[in-house]
C-alpha cells in the first residue's frame, strides 16, 4: 500500500480539473475500456505538480506501493497517467531495488496493454532502469523479446529509444531479430521507430540492418525515412 494522503490527494485534483465534456472523446480516441475523467496532459501537469510535492516519498517500497494502489485501482485513465508521473518523479527510487522495480514496471506493461501506457513505461521507466542495472534488466528484456505478450516484446524492442550512444545494439538487434516476422501493427511500428532513432546516432548502422534483415515494409520505411535524402543511403 503507497502514501494513502498521496493516493487521495492525486485523485481529488484529477477530479477537481475534470471536464465531462472531453472524456467520451478522449476514450473513444484512445479506443479505451477504462473511462476517462477529462484531463488533458497540460492541466493534469499542472493539476498534479502540487500534490506531489506535497506529499514526498521517502523510501523506495513506498515509492513502489503508491503507484502499484494508483495503478490497481484506477477507476480513470488519468488515474494510471498519475502513477507513471509518479514514477518518472523518482528515478533513484526505482533504481535502488531494480529487481522489485522491474517486477512492477512488468505488470504496468502487461495490465496497461495499449500503446499510450506501455510506450510511456518502456521508453521512459523500463529504458532508464537497463542503463543503470543491465546486469538485471537486460535478461529480462532478451526473455521479453520472445514472450506470448506483445506489449512485453514491443517493450523489448523501444525500450532503448533515448538512450543515444549508450545503445545496447547487439540486445537491440536481438529483440527485433525476435519479431521481425510478427506481423502485428504495434511490433512493426515499434521496430521501425526504434531503427529510426538509433539512425539518428548510426546511419550506418541502421543502414546495414536493414540491408541484411527481412523487415516488414512499415518497419523498413519508418527505419530508413530520415537517411534516404542522405548519400550512402539504399538506392542512391
Amino acid at each position: 500500500m503507497g502514501d494513502e494522503g498521496l493516493v487521495e490527494g492525486i485523485r481529488t485534483a484529477l477530479r477537481a480539473v475534470a471536464d465531462p465534456a472531453k472524456a467520451e472523446p478522449m476514450r473513444a480516441y484512445m479506443k479505451s475500456a477504462m473511462p476517462f475523467l477529462g484531463v488533458p496532459t497540460p492541466e493534469r501537469t499542472r493539476a498534479l505538480r502540487p500534490v506531489l510535492a506535497a506529499h514526498p516519498i521517502a523510501d523506495p517500497a513506498g515509492c513502489r506501493g503508491a503507484i502499484r494502489t494508483l495503478w490497481r485501482d484506477a477507476t480513470y485513465r488519468e488515474e494510471r497517467y498519475a502513477a507513471l508521473a509518479l514514477a518518472h518523479r523518482y528515478p533513484a527510487h526505482l533504481s535502488a531495488d531494480p529487481h522489485a522495480s522491474l517486477e512492477l514496471l512488468d505488470e504496468l506493461v502487461v495490465t496497461g496493454g495499449w500503446w499510450d501506457l506501455v510506450d510511456d513505461t518502456a521508453i521512459r521507466l523500463v529504458g532508464p532502469l537497463l542503463l543503470a542495472h543491465p546486469d538485471v534488466v537486460a535478461p529480462a528484456i532478451r526473455r521479453w523479446a520472445r514472450d506470448a505478450d506483445r506489449w512485453r516484446r514491443r517493450t523489448a524492442v523501444i525500450c532503448q529509444i533515448g538512450a543515444k550512444d549508450r545503445v545496447d545494439t547487439a540486445l537491440l538487434a536481438e529483440a527485433i531479430e525476435a519479431n521481425v516476422d510478427d506481423p502485428d501493427f504495434f511490433l512493426r511500428k515499434g521496430i521501425g521507430w526504434a531503427l529510426r532513432q538509433h539512425a539518428r546516432l548510426d546511419p550506418d548502422w541502421v543502414r546495414g540492418f536493414a540491408a541484411t534483415h527481412a523487415l516488414s515494409p512499415l518497419s523498413r520505411r519508418e527505419a530508413l525515412k530520415h537517411l534516404e535524402d542522405r548519400p550512402g543511403s539504399p538506392g542512391r
